[in-house]
């Protein structure tokens, strides 16, 4: 099965822009049609070049998907439970404790 997507709405792109005469880099948002080389720098106001351009895109979710994943989440976690015997359990307790203790 293939997602299906679709371009952001709002036709914006995130882009990685480097001052031509000062240090400035930054990441913005701007219009697919803005050119490569413009925009103003914020602290300078001198033209800016793209460094990198990350296109925003929409992932559809897949419905059937969502619904088996859900239906396998319900099921998991008490079949594991019920497979696990009584001294594994007291492990698997006991291995939790210590991990919350130490992050303290």
């Amino acid at each position: 099965m293939v997602d299906e997507q679709k371009p952001a709405a709002d036709g914006l792109i995130d882009v990685v822009r480097k001052c031509l005469v000062c240090e400035w880099t930054g990441s913005i948002r701007e219009p697919v049609d803005t050119p490569e080389i413009g925009g103003e720098c914020p602290s300078c106001r001198a033209p800016t070049e793209r460094l990198r351009v990350r296109r925003l895109v929409e992932r559809i979710p897949n419905v059937h998907a969502a619904a088996l994943g859900r239906l396998g989440g319900l099921k998991g976690g008490p079949a594991r439970a019920a497979a696990l015997s009584p001294k594994r359990r007291r492990e698997i307790a006991r291995s939790a404790a210590v991990a919350r203790w130490k992050r303290r």
